[in-house]
């Protein structure tokens, strides 16, 4: 009888008190600042292009190869408006079969794959999973206005820029 009772406090306690679950469709969690969500192609803003160039590094790297990608000539390289001679004219990721390893960010040498915060992507379709390059470019430029993501080859090179004078610099401006 003792053990009846204090099962009934312990129910009402638990029915009084305020739930924790959200209301999933209506009531999104937070997310936090360190979730990695699906890789996203990063835009390059200055040149109005893609940072990718097609380079297949990380479809060559990722372990599920979730990736297929396709370059061609930079028309914009021809009118020396972009640094980059290539660049992707077609990218897709299957997003049911990535992941979320990280190591497409890690190989990619133009930092043009990041990854976003985008987390719900779900379809009623089999192969609705299947992303294309206008849609990663969407989420790239998403992911980037929201956390305020600058590349980093453009930090090193302002931090090349301000960086002090070596003393070889030195010597070779007194001669």
């Amino acid at each position: 009888m003792f053990s009846g009772i204090k099962g009934l406090i312990v129910t009402i306690k638990t029915s009084l008190r305020k739930p924790i679950t959200a209301q999933y469709p209506k009531v999104h969690a937070p997310i936090h600042e360190r979730y990695m969500g699906f890789p996203a192609l990063t835009w390059d803003f200055d040149i109005s292009e893609p940072y990718c160039v097609g380079c297949m590094v990380c479809i060559r790297n990722c372990p599920t190869q979730c990736m297929t990608a396709t370059m061609g000539d930079n028309p914009l390289y021809a009118e020396e408006k972009s640094p980059r001679r290539k660049i992707v004219e077609s990218f897709e990721i299957n997003l049911g079969r990535c992941i979320l390893c990280n190591i497409c960010v890690e190989v990619c040498n133009f930092d043009a794959i990041e990854m976003s915060y985008e987390h719900e992507l779900s379809t009623f379709e089999r192969n609705g999973r299947r992303i294309d390059l206008s849609a990663l470019l969407e989420m790239g430029k998403k992911y980037q206005k929201e956390s305020s993501w600058t590349p980093p080859i453009a930090k090193g090179k302002a931090a090349s820029k301000k960086a002090p004078e070596t003393k070889i610099e030195e010597e070779q401006k007194e001669v």
